[in-house]
């Protein structure tokens, strides 16, 4: 869910101008999961260009606030999380952990990194939203910790169905600063795609694993 539509199209214009998200419908990227897309996203480029990260980290910030209250911990997934999430966690004078896609299989063996106590309230920071498998699982991994989740916010999603479903599934309250959507035409009206792609980039992400 989109926290604040001309936030949204800033952001969106924001990462395609640094290529932090790039388009090539014609020429697909291949993501790790062998999936084909059009859209290729890498919001670390966001921590490279300090004007870019301010506003993301302080719009985070805000949202986050607006929508969840005021959390005791901020917690960023890794690894994409881990370098936003902690300029939130700065920008609101709270504390800071990030959370593993498992724990390590030497030394205290910990999935969560930091000192998180028992009963505190947890807002989780992530970069990225695809299908809500890593974000959910830092969350459960959080969870069994016995942190109060008050919610996730992330700098983009794909907006895929999936996604809010799996959320829904979990009772997980979540916000986005952008979107697929908004990005899409956001290119479209600044030429940056031709408006024949637009089916194209529809059609991925209705059904993104056959595309």
């Amino acid at each position: 869910m989109i926290l604040d539509k001309k936030t949204a199209e800033k952001t969106a214009d924001l990462l395609l101008q640094i290529k932090a998200i790039k388009l090539n419908p014609q020429e697909p990227f291949t993501w790790s999961s062998g999936w084909k897309s059009p859209i290729y996203c890498d919001n670390r480029m966001v921590l490279s260009f300090p004007k870019v990260r301010n506003f993301i980290k302080e719009n985070l910030a805000e949202q986050l606030k607006k929508r969840f209250g005021n959390p005791e911990v901020i917690a960023g997934v890794a690894t994409g999380g881990i370098g936003i999430g902690a300029l939130v966690a700065e920008y609101l004078d709270l504390p800071f952990v990030y959370v593993r896609p498992e724990a390590k299989k030497h030394g205290r063996k910990n999935q969560i990194e930091g000192f998180l106590k028992a009963g505190q309230k947890v807002v989780v920071i992530e970069d990225l939203i695809s299908t809500g498998k890593s974000s959910l699982n830092a969350i459960k991994a959080l969870k069994n910790a016995d942190a109060e989740i008050l919610g996730m916010i992330a700098i983009f999603s794909y907006g895929f169905d999936l996604a809010t479903e799996n959320f829904k599934n979990e009772n997980i309250d979540f916000g986005v600063l952008s979107n697929y959507q908004t990005l899409i035409d956001l290119a479209i009206a600044q030429d940056y795609l031709k408006s024949e792609d637009q089916q194209k980039l529809e059609s991925w992400r209705k059904d993104p694993a056959n595309w």
